[in-house]
């Protein structure tokens, strides 16, 4: 018989009895008394039905199409498809046989795979393709479990399994199984329809977040049916549409993105005989101990079945021991103030993106890694570090010693350079309320609630935002910076506040070539085709804010073009040296963010908070070196001849080959 004809008789024998049980009108929400269940398995049915989960999947387009094209799955859509093999635990040749039935599995076969068409690690389309396709003919499922504990008398559980046919998140994995739980003070099924449930757990990786039944967080429906947000991707369970970040494996190390919009779903309830006896003779694939998707290496083979997670078994025990009491969500509102969080999610997915295509071929990876490593030591050895001296300015600089004098320059004096970066707290205060006022009560308000966070072009101007108020900010620290260091070149003192009312005074040259610098990249990045004469533009024009404050009268009132003019012959000197100094600067905050989320228990808040502060303390550091390479190129451009070099042939300091002088006695 095929899978697909053994579900509808399945199906079919569960509508008789429930009929029978009292009709099927009786199945709703809390109408059905104990006494109208009939039989224990009747019991169990209409318990099922009547707290059946709804879940909510992102709606979202992507490369392959629909996001929720992974939807819970029917097993018998999936077993004795030709498209999947039964593979044992052998080295090829491994394949067992084609089609494999769910009897197949029946009898064990521990150490066995379950082989879907397409590879885990490099998917393409693959499996969303055979999603689509299953869906035609199959409606969403979730299998229904009552499940009760020797040791842990007047306690039962209602389990709720869901089946995927593939893992698309940081361990990329084919098949995924996850399920929800409802927890009654009941010794079976019947007394549980006199009841309400107590606790509900959601499976997120390798526990489950609790909610006490009622709780603020746990959305119903009909007052009985669970609302279920799975995680695009990773399919672990949340109970509201949320970004979430793990730090563990017990949470999952990533980030879980459940943002709508979405796209409600009811699926169908197949009910799980209790006993083994019976849910073996009505499931047979229950019987299964093999892997449920392609065999790989560590996290990225495929899961186990039901059957053999502690939690089919010992229920209450697992829900008592593991369960969480809440999961970690970024909170909502303005981008600025989340540096590390939002790096947090960036580089998991960039390490489990190169450790994905390590695994799947590490020779690519391999010889990446060594050119890195090649070119990393060929530059290093290609520069001077020394000197270091900060002092003077006006002289010719190494690539190596730009930095070096940087780092002495700022160590010398670090009070004057921390005030100058306190500016960046403000400025994000400033930026943080621009967009609140704009996307929470002001012109896009509407857009945001409509359309919701994810909204391409509402992300576009926050991104746009974002990246003005920071432009304009580290202008405004390179200008003041370039001040104080030319105050202390010339021998005199000077603080933070002095050094930016001098500022103030060339705030309108300054920030005049800055709007000139931002609308013509824009227009050029609008284009696609003028982005790389956008960035090549960016690197000629990066000196601006030195070339306002530290340039003579006739040429501080072109800024950029007495940037462009110093930068000419040196656009790669300038562009690694920027790119350095600035990546560094960026990064430093954020990854020390990034560490206190896995070191410490620090809420969400506190660590941005941290990494934004260290934000303030490093990005000085970049106007510093900046304003030594416009220094550098200043020189150069006075100082036609080069820099005296060594002689070729040097005179000898002792006759080699005579016999040393006699001793002094």
């Amino acid at each position: 018989m095929s899978g697909w004809t053994t579900g509808a008789v399945k199906r079919a024998r569960l509508a008789l009895a429930l009929a029978v049980a009292g009709g099927l009108s009786l199945v709703v929400a809390g109408a059905t008394p104990a006494s109208a269940a009939g039989t224990s398995s009747d019991a169990a049915s209409v318990l099922a039905q009547r707290y059946a989960p709804v879940v909510r999947l992102v709606d979202r387009s992507g490369a392959c199409g629909n996001a929720a094209d992974f939807e819970p799955t029917d097993v018998n859509a999936v077993l004795g498809s030709p498209l999947v093999a039964l593979r044992g635990p052998w080295s090829v040749p491994n394949l067992v046989k084609v089609a494999p039935t769910a009897e197949d599995l029946s009898v064990g076969l521990p150490g066995y795979n379950l082989d879907f068409p397409g590879n885990a690690l490099s998917p393409g389309c693959t499996y969303a393709d055979w999603a689509r396709d299953i869906a035609k003919t199959s409606p969403p499922t979730v299998y229904a479990h009552v499940a009760t504990e020797a040791n842990q008398p007047g306690k039962l559980a209602l389990q709720y399994w869901f089946f995927y046919i593939y893992n698309d998140w940081n361990n990329r994995h084919e098949g995924d199984w996850e399920n929800i739980q409802l927890l009654f003070n009941a010794s079976d099924a019947h007394q549980a329809l006199d009841t309400s449930p107590y606790a509900v757990g959601y499976s997120q990786h390798e526990s489950s977040e609790r909610a006490a039944w009622g709780s603020g967080k746990l959305q119903l429906i009909d007052g009985t049916h669970p609302v279920v947000y799975p995680s695009m991707g990773s399919h672990a369970n949340y109970y509201s549409a949320n970004l979430y970040l793990g730090r563990s494996a017990a949470q999952g190390v990533g980030c879980d993105d459940t943002v709508g919009p979405s796209r409600q779903i009811r699926p169908q309830v197949e009910v799980i005989p209790q006993s083994q006896a019976d849910y073996l003779g009505a499931f047979p694939w229950l019987g299964y101990d093999g892997r449920w998707g392609e065999r790989q290496r560590g996290f990225f083979n495929g899961p186990t079945g039901p059957n053999d997670k502690a939690s089919w078994t010992q229920p209450i025990t697992v829900a008592e021991t593991s369960w969480r009491d809440t999961s970690y969500s970024v909170p909502e509102g303005a981008h600025i103030g989340r540096p590390a969080t939002e790096f947090f999610c960036s580089a998991i997915g960039w390490g489990s993106t190169a450790l994905t295509a390590a695994v799947n071929d590490p020779s690519p990876t391999l010889l990446v890694l060594s050119a890195l490593i090649v070119v990393l030591i060929w530059i290093m050895s290609r520069t001077q570090w020394r000197p270091s001296a900060p002092l003077h300015l006006g002289r010719r600089r190494a690539w190596g010693s730009l930095v070096t004098s940087g780092y002495r320059m700022y160590a010398e004096h670090p009070r004057l350079y921390l005030g100058i970066g306190l500016l960046f707290i403000p400025i994000g205060v400033l930026t943080a309320g621009l967009q609140y006022l704009l996307f929470n009560v002001g012109t896009f308000s509407p857009l945001v609630d409509s359309v919701g966070r994810t909204n391409g072009f509402v992300e576009f101007l926050v991104f746009a935002l974002e990246v003005l108020t920071a432009l304009i900010g580290l202008t405004i620290v390179q200008a003041t910076t370039a001040i104080a260091m030319t105050e202390l070149d010339a021998g005199r003192s000077i603080r933070a506040w002095p050094a930016y009312r001098l500022a103030f005074g060339k705030m309108r040259p300054l920030l005049r070539a800055l709007a000139v610098a931002i609308v013509v990249i824009l227009l050029l990045e609008i284009t696609v085709i003028g982005i790389v004469v956008g960035i090549w533009l960016v690197i000629r024009w990066s000196l601006l804010a030195q070339a306002v404050t530290m340039s003579p009268p006739a040429t501080a009132s072109r800024p950029l073009r007495f940037s462009a003019a110093l930068t000419r012959r040196h656009w790669w000197k300038t562009a690694s040296i920027t790119g350095f100094v600035a990546g560094i600067g960026l990064l430093v905050g954020p990854m020390f963010g990034v560490l206190l989320l896995f070191v410490t228990s620090a809420s969400f808040g506190i660590v941005d908070l941290t990494s934004s502060l260290i934000n303030v303390a490093v990005l000085p550091f970049v106007a510093i070196t900046t304003t030594y390479l416009y220094c550098d190129l200043a020189v150069r451009a006075r100082l036609t001849d080069p820099k005296p070099a060594l002689p070729r042939v040097l005179p000898s300091e002792i006759a080699l080959g005579q016999a040393p002088p006699p001793a002094t006695p």
